[in-house]
């Protein structure tokens, strides 16, 4: 079974929530099988700044999707989009 690579968009739901803080918590929330492979940060608007994580995750049914469950059901989350996806 191969692996997939996703960068996915992850929008704080104000400019006030603290990155490091949502980047911890996006890191406990994933599910088993899934790991982080980065981060990068996207300048959205009037302070508002997107984290943008790289998650790699067995190539299975549901792909992506319970790492967007998970993100999602974080508090200080306001979205979660699936920015790229690809096989490694």
């Amino acid at each position: 079974m191969g692996k997939v690579a996703a960068k996915l968009k992850v929008m704080p739901e104000s400019p006030d929530v603290d990155l490091d803080e949502l980047q911890g918590e996006l890191e406990e929330s994933l599910p088993e099988g899934a790991k982080i492979n980065g981060f990068e940060r996207d300048d959205v608007a009037f302070g508002l700044v997107a984290l943008l994580p790289t998650v790699i995750v067995p190539d299975d049914a549901g792909g992506t999707e319970s790492v967007e469950e998970a993100f999602a059901a974080l508090d200080r989350v306001e979205s979660v989009a699936v920015e790229n996806v690809g096989r490694i």
